[in-house]
Protein backbone atom coordinates (compact mmCIF):
# COMPACT_ATOMS: atom_id res chain seq x y z
CA UNK A 1 0.00 0.00 0.00
CA UNK A 2 1.11 3.75 -0.60
CA UNK A 3 -0.22 5.07 2.28
CA UNK A 4 0.64 3.89 5.62
CA UNK A 5 0.09 4.66 9.23
CA UNK A 6 2.13 4.39 12.31
CA UNK A 7 3.29 6.15 15.97
CA UNK A 8 6.93 7.36 15.45
CA UNK A 9 9.26 9.14 17.80
CA UNK A 10 11.05 12.08 15.54
CA UNK A 11 15.06 11.86 16.15
CA UNK A 12 16.03 14.62 14.04
CA UNK A 13 15.29 17.13 11.24
CA UNK A 14 17.08 19.07 8.04
CA UNK A 15 16.23 21.93 6.18
CA UNK A 16 15.41 21.03 2.49
CA UNK A 17 14.53 23.65 0.14
CA UNK A 18 13.24 26.96 1.17
CA UNK A 19 10.22 25.19 2.98
CA UNK A 20 10.52 21.85 3.12
CA UNK A 21 12.45 19.42 6.16
CA UNK A 22 13.32 16.07 5.95
CA UNK A 23 12.39 14.01 9.71
CA UNK A 24 14.04 11.41 10.38
CA UNK A 25 11.60 9.21 12.70
CA UNK A 26 11.83 5.75 14.76
CA UNK A 27 8.25 4.21 14.06
CA UNK A 28 7.17 1.31 15.86
CA UNK A 29 6.38 -0.97 12.90
CA UNK A 30 8.59 0.37 10.47
CA UNK A 31 11.85 0.96 12.37
CA UNK A 32 14.02 4.18 11.34
CA UNK A 33 12.07 6.13 8.59
CA UNK A 34 13.61 9.25 6.49
CA UNK A 35 10.51 11.71 5.20
CA UNK A 36 9.83 14.69 3.82
CA UNK A 37 7.38 17.32 5.28
CA UNK A 38 6.38 19.55 2.52
CA UNK A 39 5.69 23.47 3.07
CA UNK A 40 6.52 22.85 7.32
CA UNK A 41 8.60 25.57 8.06
CA UNK A 42 5.88 28.13 6.65
CA UNK A 43 3.80 29.97 8.67
CA UNK A 44 0.74 28.60 7.50
CA UNK A 45 1.89 24.96 8.32
CA UNK A 46 -0.82 22.93 9.97
CA UNK A 47 1.75 20.40 11.19
CA UNK A 48 5.10 22.04 11.29
CA UNK A 49 5.44 22.33 15.35
CA UNK A 50 4.17 18.54 15.82
CA UNK A 51 7.27 17.26 14.00
CA UNK A 52 9.74 18.88 16.44
CA UNK A 53 12.64 16.54 17.93
CA UNK A 54 11.80 13.84 20.42
CA UNK A 55 7.81 14.10 20.51
CA UNK A 56 5.73 11.69 19.97
CA UNK A 57 3.15 11.06 16.97
CA UNK A 58 0.84 9.26 14.79
CA UNK A 59 1.63 10.06 11.59
CA UNK A 60 0.56 9.02 7.84
CA UNK A 61 3.04 9.03 5.37
CA UNK A 62 3.40 8.07 1.25
CA UNK A 63 5.46 5.95 0.24
CA UNK A 64 8.07 7.06 -1.97
CA UNK A 65 11.14 5.83 -4.01
CA UNK A 66 13.75 7.53 -2.14
CA UNK A 67 12.06 9.12 0.64
CA UNK A 68 8.57 9.41 1.97
CA UNK A 69 5.98 11.77 2.64
CA UNK A 70 4.43 12.97 5.54
CA UNK A 71 0.69 13.39 4.61
CA UNK A 72 -0.98 13.61 8.10
CA UNK A 73 0.18 14.24 11.68
CA UNK A 74 -1.45 14.02 15.09
CA UNK A 75 0.51 14.34 18.64
CA UNK A 76 0.63 11.97 21.17
CA UNK A 77 3.37 13.39 23.41
CA UNK A 78 4.92 16.63 23.10
CA UNK A 79 8.08 15.63 25.17
CA UNK A 80 10.07 18.00 22.97
CA UNK A 81 8.35 21.02 24.78
CA UNK A 82 9.89 20.02 28.54
CA UNK A 83 12.91 18.98 27.31
CA UNK A 84 13.92 21.64 24.77
CA UNK A 85 13.41 24.03 27.67
CA UNK A 86 15.94 22.44 29.71
CA UNK A 87 19.31 22.62 28.28
CA UNK A 88 20.74 19.12 30.72
CA UNK A 89 17.50 17.25 29.11
CA UNK A 90 17.98 18.26 25.65
CA UNK A 91 21.46 17.24 25.52
CA UNK A 92 20.35 14.16 27.00
CA UNK A 93 17.41 13.50 24.77
CA UNK A 94 19.98 14.26 21.97
CA UNK A 95 22.65 11.32 22.74
CA UNK A 96 19.74 8.94 23.38
CA UNK A 97 18.13 10.31 19.58
CA UNK A 98 22.12 9.27 18.12
CA UNK A 99 21.94 6.01 19.45
CA UNK A 100 18.55 5.14 18.22
CA UNK A 101 19.73 6.79 14.56
CA UNK A 102 23.25 3.95 14.77
CA UNK A 103 21.06 1.07 16.44
CA UNK A 104 18.33 1.08 13.92
CA UNK A 105 20.81 1.93 10.87
CA UNK A 106 18.80 -0.60 8.49
CA UNK A 107 15.74 1.34 7.22
CA UNK A 108 11.98 0.24 7.41
CA UNK A 109 13.76 -2.82 9.78
CA UNK A 110 11.23 -2.91 12.44
CA UNK A 111 12.76 -2.31 15.78
CA UNK A 112 9.54 -2.11 18.22
CA UNK A 113 11.45 -2.99 21.50
CA UNK A 114 13.90 -0.13 20.31
CA UNK A 115 10.97 2.43 19.65
CA UNK A 116 9.43 1.48 22.92
CA UNK A 117 12.66 1.86 25.11
CA UNK A 118 13.42 5.47 23.86
CA UNK A 119 9.75 6.62 24.16
CA UNK A 120 10.12 5.53 27.79
CA UNK A 121 13.15 6.99 28.19
CA UNK A 122 12.09 10.25 27.15
CA UNK A 123 9.20 10.27 29.22
CA UNK A 124 11.48 9.65 32.37
CA UNK A 125 13.21 12.93 30.86
CA UNK A 126 10.41 14.82 30.73
CA UNK A 127 8.56 14.56 33.77
CA UNK A 128 12.22 14.34 35.56
CA UNK A 129 11.24 11.25 37.52
CA UNK A 130 15.06 10.01 37.87
CA UNK A 131 18.09 12.23 37.67
CA UNK A 132 18.74 12.57 33.42
CA UNK A 133 22.65 11.12 33.84
CA UNK A 134 20.80 8.12 35.45
CA UNK A 135 17.89 7.55 32.95
CA UNK A 136 20.44 8.31 29.38
CA UNK A 137 23.21 5.26 31.06
CA UNK A 138 20.04 3.70 31.64
CA UNK A 139 18.98 3.90 28.23
CA UNK A 140 22.72 3.20 26.62
CA UNK A 141 22.89 -0.06 28.64
CA UNK A 142 19.03 -0.94 28.01
CA UNK A 143 18.87 -0.44 23.92
CA UNK A 144 22.65 -1.65 23.78
CA UNK A 145 21.35 -4.98 24.98
CA UNK A 146 17.91 -5.39 23.13
CA UNK A 147 20.85 -5.18 19.89
CA UNK A 148 22.59 -8.05 21.51
CA UNK A 149 25.15 -6.53 23.63
CA UNK A 150 23.96 -7.20 27.15
CA UNK A 151 26.82 -6.36 29.36
CA UNK A 152 27.90 -8.36 32.46
CA UNK A 153 27.74 -6.44 35.39
CA UNK A 154 28.32 -9.14 38.07
CA UNK A 155 29.28 -12.62 36.60
CA UNK A 156 32.56 -12.74 34.84
CA UNK A 157 31.76 -12.17 31.27
CA UNK A 158 34.26 -14.92 30.05
CA UNK A 159 33.85 -17.50 32.32
CA UNK A 160 30.58 -17.53 33.84
CA UNK A 161 32.53 -17.50 37.59
CA UNK A 162 29.93 -16.28 40.13
CA UNK A 163 30.78 -12.35 41.04
CA UNK A 164 31.03 -9.55 41.82
CA UNK A 165 34.41 -9.14 40.64
CA UNK A 166 36.28 -6.11 40.76
CA UNK A 167 37.34 -5.37 36.74
CA UNK A 168 35.31 -4.46 33.77
CA UNK A 169 36.27 -4.55 30.36
CA UNK A 170 34.05 -3.49 27.59
CA UNK A 171 35.67 -5.39 24.91
CA UNK A 172 35.37 -8.49 26.49
CA UNK A 173 31.88 -7.75 27.41
CA UNK A 174 31.46 -6.34 31.27
CA UNK A 175 32.39 -7.66 34.65
CA UNK A 176 36.10 -9.79 34.46
CA UNK A 177 37.03 -12.32 37.38
CA UNK A 178 40.72 -12.34 37.99
CA UNK A 179 41.64 -15.08 36.40
CA UNK A 180 40.51 -13.97 32.78
CA UNK A 181 41.28 -10.31 33.57
CA UNK A 182 42.88 -9.03 30.20
CA UNK A 183 45.78 -5.77 30.70
CA UNK A 184 44.06 -2.63 30.81
CA UNK A 185 40.40 -3.47 32.36
CA UNK A 186 38.86 -0.42 34.43
CA UNK A 187 39.18 -1.31 38.41
CA UNK A 188 35.50 0.09 39.42
CA UNK A 189 33.95 0.31 42.66
CA UNK A 190 31.63 -2.26 43.83
CA UNK A 191 28.67 0.00 44.07
CA UNK A 192 29.70 1.26 40.33
CA UNK A 193 29.08 -2.30 39.10
CA UNK A 194 26.02 -2.42 41.35
CA UNK A 195 24.62 0.55 39.76
CA UNK A 196 25.36 -0.47 35.98
CA UNK A 197 23.47 -3.64 37.15
CA UNK A 198 20.59 -1.53 38.50
CA UNK A 199 20.53 0.41 35.17
CA UNK A 200 20.30 -2.36 33.14
CA UNK A 201 17.09 -3.80 35.42
CA UNK A 202 16.08 -1.15 35.77
CA UNK A 203 16.01 -1.50 39.67
CA UNK A 204 15.34 2.92 40.25
CA UNK A 205 15.36 2.28 44.02
CA UNK A 206 18.72 1.33 43.96
CA UNK A 207 19.82 3.76 41.08
CA UNK A 208 18.31 6.60 43.00
CA UNK A 209 20.01 6.05 46.11
CA UNK A 210 23.87 6.39 44.98
CA UNK A 211 26.46 8.64 45.17
CA UNK A 212 27.45 11.37 42.37
CA UNK A 213 30.96 9.41 42.05
CA UNK A 214 30.07 6.40 41.58
CA UNK A 215 27.25 7.81 39.15
CA UNK A 216 30.46 9.55 37.05
CA UNK A 217 32.44 6.25 37.04
CA UNK A 218 29.39 4.31 35.96
CA UNK A 219 28.73 6.54 33.11
CA UNK A 220 32.24 6.34 32.14
CA UNK A 221 32.00 2.69 31.70
CA UNK A 222 28.70 3.16 29.48
CA UNK A 223 30.08 4.96 26.93
CA UNK A 224 33.77 3.39 26.63
CA UNK A 225 31.21 0.01 26.29
CA UNK A 226 28.89 2.07 23.98
CA UNK A 227 32.19 3.94 21.70
CA UNK A 228 33.17 -0.69 21.45
CA UNK A 229 30.17 -1.80 19.89
CA UNK A 230 29.20 0.92 18.27
CA UNK A 231 33.01 1.45 16.40
CA UNK A 232 32.82 4.89 16.34
CA UNK A 233 31.75 7.61 19.00
CA UNK A 234 28.54 9.64 19.66
CA UNK A 235 29.21 13.24 18.36
CA UNK A 236 26.52 14.43 20.99
CA UNK A 237 27.71 12.31 23.84
CA UNK A 238 30.69 14.78 24.59
CA UNK A 239 28.06 17.61 24.72
CA UNK A 240 25.90 16.23 27.30
CA UNK A 241 25.52 18.33 30.88
CA UNK A 242 25.72 15.78 33.43
CA UNK A 243 24.36 17.10 37.17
Amino acid sequence: MKLYRDEAVVLRTHKLGEADRIISLLTRQHGQVRAVAKGVRRTSSKFGARLEPFGVVDIQLHHGRSLDTITQVETIAPYGRPIGADYALYTTATAMAETAVRLTEMEREPAPQQYLLLVGALHALSTRRHASSLVLDSYLLRSLAVAGWAPSCYDCAHCGAEGPHRAFNAAAGGAMCSACRPPGSASPAPETLELLGALLSGEWSIADATEARHRTEASGLVAAYLQWHLERQLRSLRMVERA
